[in-house]
């Protein structure tokens, strides 16, 4: 891309036209890869990892915005039940990986064991010890088994982190996303970043492999990491050709009950 097209502003930042115009196209091609999916039975999960406010759901969501949630679908799931802590660890995401046709975007995932859990002592060593052992050879059988599976690492830096966590302290609209355990890693950065080397060291594997995704600007992140999905998975446009709607038929014997028989909601945008 060349800064000289008029595509960045001064302070090298995406020019807000020159990122709707290229979302919208990609969002085009998120919609043919659905149709391909789901025609040739493929099955597709994309892990999405990283510090928090790193942007992972800024790319789920723009990815989502304008596919269909029966093939492509998001799972996040919260802290695991009492019944579940004593199931096989990888038995809660097996639940949720996808049948023929559908494509699973794993808003955190298993990695969860690797990174938050080590760093929080939320697992025992030998837990710990056991997923490195494990985790390498659960992604072989998944791709063994025909899944497809892209695992991308949101890189932030410890500034930007700060200046989003800041944001969503004062923005009652965001607040929602600043949980005591965001609070808690906050101050243990090198500890999480020793936790992700060493997660990399055992699970960087070649039928897996990690794609880091530099995510300082957010929206060079969200147009970057779904330019390489689109490039990770083959796909043919097999849209729907356009169609011409057949003129609609109407019942002139219908007779609509009385307006004033049904309650509606209040029109507060009153056009004067």
């Amino acid at each position: 891309m060349d800064e000289n097209n008029g595509s960045f502003t001064k302070k090298g930042k995406l020019k807000s036209n020159f990122y709707e115009k290229e979302l919208l196209q990609l969002q085009e091609e998120l919609v043919k890869l659905q149709y391909w999916v789901k025609e040739k039975g493929l099955r597709v999960v994309i892990v999405f990892e990283g510090r928090d406010a790193a942007g992972k759901g800024g790319v789920i969501k723009r990815i989502i915005e304008r596919t269909n949630p029966r093939i492509v679908r998001v799972v996040a799931l919260g802290i695991p039940s009492d019944r579940e802590r004593t199931q096989w660890y990888f038995q809660r995401w097996v639940a949720h990986l996808p049948a023929a046709g559908e494509i699973v975007l794993f808003d955190r995932s298993w990695y969860t064991r690797a990174v938050t859990e080590k760093v929080m002592g939320f697992c025992t060593d030998t837990e710990y010890q056991e997923f490195m052992r494990s985790c390498p050879q659960f992604e072989r059988m998944l791709v063994r088994s025909g899944i497809v599976l892209l695992k991308y690492w949101f890189s932030v830096s410890m500034e930007e982190q700060e200046r989003r966590f800041q944001q969503r302290a004062t923005d009652p609209r965001r607040r929602w996303k600043l949980s005591p355990i965001d609070i808690s890693l906050r101050d243990r950065w090198e500890d999480y970043s020793r936790a992700k080397d060493h997660m990399f060291d055992y699970t960087d594997i070649k039928q897996a492999p990690w794609y880091v995704v530099n995510s300082d600007d957010k929206k060079k992140a969200r147009l970057n990491c779904i330019r390489h999905i689109l490039s990770q998975v083959p796909y043919e446009n097999v849209l729907p050709e356009p169609m011409t709607l057949p003129e609609r038929q109407i019942d002139h014997n219908y007779i609509r009950p009385p307006m004033d028989e049904q309650t509606f909601v209040p029109d507060h945008y009153l056009f004067d």
